[in-house]
């Protein structure tokens, strides 16, 4: 299946689906969204643009057939920021067709060059969730862009060709953090004007974010600021790491090592996926294992102790109150009650 949509900005490439589709679209404030017919597949497309320049359209498809659509209108097409959150999917420029794969949590930006456009292509029963960022740079050089202060050259130059004398592509690494942005963007929490407003918000902290993004990856690997999927791999392994001897103390350094990666990108990571730091993970992983000892062996306290690493036992006392608001003593004590009151029963 081909759908070639020649229509621009954001609302009338809608509208183009609209009629393509032969089904009507939604229309909330400035926000478009056409649901895909019944016989195509699953989902459905909207978008919505501003007066900068900037527009955002959201594909959230499932369709029964392998599709490519072709965006071939006969005038300068928009820099593209595009964003997969699930699934994947491929893009290719119209003037030579070498397919680039999207994966999950992945961005690319891209520029045809001159009036050449884009596919994308979407899998057959594979679902879709692509977010792509759309800038019609003459719009946009009209706003207060402070000549692009620190901006890296090669996107500074891209932002500034108004007329796409030069193709462009880049493949960014992945970033879980985006997703965050996409998953707030379709949960479609208002609608009307406070819709538009925190639409407008949201394009343009995904922009800020897919730009840093590109600034991080023109660094060395160990400067990188931003969590990546690779990264999240990492924090999982450190995580199985812990998990398997907790008799053993691991320094952060130690962990970061184990799993090739810095300090930094492992710290961000468990606070990113369990709002805590490498050394409150630790802890609270070890005081869950003394807390199901106390519950459920025969050790005391002080075996306890040894068993998750720790060789002081007026130390353990205090954290384990401070998590759980009674002593370890105390708690013993009351399972020891439980447990008579049920021999008893």
């Amino acid at each position: 299946m081909e759908l070639f949509v020649k229509a621009l900005p954001v609302e009338e490439i809608i509208e183009n689906f609209s009629k393509q589709f032969k089904t009507p679209f939604k229309k909330d404030g400035g926000e478009l969204t056409v649901e895909l017919p019944e016989q195509m597949g699953q989902g459905y497309i909207r978008g919505s643009s501003f007066s900068s320049g900037v527009g955002i359209i959201e594909y959230h498809v499932t369709f029964y057939h392998d599709l490519q659509i072709h965006f071939t209108i006969n005038e300068t097409h928009p820099l593209k920021f595009i964003f997969c959150s699930e699934g994947k999917v491929d893009h290719a420029f119209e003037e030579n067709m070498e397919v680039h794969t999207i994966d999950m949590y992945q961005n690319v930006i891209v520029s045809s060059s001159g009036h050449n456009g884009h596919v994308l292509f979407f899998k057959a029963n594979e679902t879709a969730h692509v977010t792509s960022l759309e800038i019609i740079r003459s719009e946009f050089s009209k706003r207060r862009n402070y000549d692009f202060k620190d901006l890296d050259p090669k996107m500074d130059k891209i932002f500034r060709d108004k007329v796409a004398q030069e193709l462009f592509f880049y493949q960014g690494n992945y970033s879980i953090q985006a997703a965050d942005i996409v998953e707030a963007i379709s949960n479609k929490e208002h609608t009307g004007f406070l819709r538009s407003i925190f639409l407008e918000g949201k394009a343009y902290e995904m922009l800020a974010k897919q730009i840093s993004q590109f600034h991080d990856d023109q660094q060395d690997g160990n400067r990188s600021i931003i969590l990546r999927r690779s990264d999240v791999e990492k924090v999982k392994k450190a995580v199985e790491i812990i998990s398997q001897d907790l008799n053993k103390n691991y320094s952060v350094d130690h962990l970061a090592k184990e799993v090739g990666t810095n300090v930094n990108k492992l710290q961000e990571g468990f606070k990113y996926m369990f709002n805590l730091t490498v050394n409150k993970y630790v802890q609270q992983v070890k005081l869950e294992a003394a807390k199901e000892m106390l519950h459920n062996s025969d050790h005391n306290i002080s075996q306890i102790v040894g068993l998750i690493g720790l060789n002081n036992r007026s130390y353990f006392s205090k954290i384990f109150k401070e998590k759980y608001g009674v002593s370890p003593k105390y708690f013993l004590q009351q399972h020891a009650v439980e447990l008579d009151q049920d021999v008893e029963d």
